[in-house]
């Protein structure tokens, strides 16, 4: 078995202290010191295929840079890193998301994965002129998806449904290959959707028994489908030669946490319309107190941050084990990140990495022999 790894693309903006953002949480501006260009994004996408990294997810959300484009642009400056792009159905239609994906295969070569956001925060999707509620949101997903895949199939499309309506669609140019649909979600309606379109689902980083009840879900619901999916799991990651060292990290972006920000963050945060979201919360409770709430899995980042709030935090050794008790579960594919990304994509991709590969869960896509070597780390 080979785990798949992605990095993350920060378009909202990097720094060498968290930047926040998301699900109802204001932007962090504090430290914000690396703006989102392309030379720089470009700099993250290129270590992290060199590094071994499949893939990296870029987010969509009124506070970061639209993933389209950006995605369209930093992979010029790469050859075989994909791209998981999120995706918001109902504010493109469907049959036009369908045709940009197959340009965008076309154009580099197959590298395109998908992460379909359904969005949880009404107040963000008004703004976007979309005035469904939650559970209409997740059911207009479910038919946006239909068409999609059944283009992407190469039929011709008809479709009078609850809130989509298309008629004598048909793409003239198929995706080679068609990408796989990476999705997310707590609430029983969207383990529905998962169950019966997606290819990857995708669980925030919670301690391992939680996660394990998700994978079950999950499982169950789409084995009725007559289904399987893989699972993936998105986490950030503070790993050294030394726990002494990760845990110091975390304490010093923990110190960087202002009263102020940490009280206005969890504010939005607690009107998120999110069952994700809530589950982060529930972890950390809105206090400093008792943060590792697994061994390794310290719940800090979500005090300023929404959306993937926990961070795996420890040794390059202790990292490797964690992530080996995720597999043990069933989770295939991690989407990790770290601040700065750009840093932190080397300490895990050199100290990690080849420790996996040692544990025979990991191969370099290039070969044993492009795979970096064990102890090697970059210095911040």
């Amino acid at each position: 078995m080979s785990l798949t790894f992605h990095w993350f693309l920060p378009t909202n903006g990097d720094s060498r202290h968290v930047v926040g953002g998301g699900h109802g949480s204001p932007v962090t501006a504090s430290g914000r010191d690396r703006p989102p260009t392309v030379a720089y994004l470009s700099q993250i996408a290129r270590a992290a295929e060199d590094l071994g990294f499949a893939g990296a997810l870029t987010p969509t959300g009124a506070w970061c840079e639209d993933a389209w484009l950006t995605t369209a642009m930093v992979s010029q400056a790469s050859d075989r890193l994909k791209f998981l792009v999120a995706l918001r159905p109902g504010l493109v239609s469907p049959t036009l998301a369908a045709q940009m994906a197959s340009t965008f295969q076309w154009q580099t070569g197959g590298r395109l994965l998908l992460n379909v956001v359904t969005g949880g925060e009404s107040h963000e999707q008004r703004a976007y002129g979309d005035f469904l509620g939650k559970d209409d949101r997740y059911r207009r997903t479910g038919e946006f998806l239909r068409i999609v895949r059944d283009l992407w199939d190469g039929r011709t499309v008809d479709l009078h449904g609850e809130h989509l309506r298309t008629e004598g669609a048909r793409l003239a140019r198929l995706p080679d290959p068609v990408p796989e649909v990476y999705f997310g979600g707590s609430s029983p309606i969207a383990g529905e959707v998962a169950a019966r379109y997606a290819d990857v689902y995708l669980t925030w980083g919670e301690p391992p028994a939680q996660v394990a009840e998700k994978i079950a879900w999950i499982g169950r619901t789409a084995a009725r489908q007559g289904r399987t999916l893989r699972f993936g799991i998105r986490l950030h990651v503070i790993t050294r030669d030394t726990a002494e060292q990760a845990w110091a990290e975390a304490n010093r972006l923990l110190d960087g946490f202002d009263e102020e920000t940490v009280r206005s963050v969890q504010a939005g945060l607690a009107r998120s319309e999110s069952e994700g979201q809530r589950r982060m919360l529930a972890l950390h409770g809105g206090s400093r107190d008792r943060l590792e709430v697994h061994p390794n899995l310290w719940a800090g980042i979500g005090l300023v941050r929404g959306g993937a709030g926990t961070a795996l935090v420890g040794s390059h050794e202790e990292v490797a084990e964690r992530i080996e008790e995720y597999a043990a579960l069933g989770i295939e594919e991690f989407v990790l990140s770290g601040y700065p990304h750009l840093e932190e994509a080397y300490w895990f991709g050199e100290g990690v990495l080849p420790r996996l590969a040692a544990r025979g869960l990991w191969r370099h896509p290039r070969g044993e022999r492009d795979a970096p070597a064990t102890g090697v780390a970059f210095a911040s």
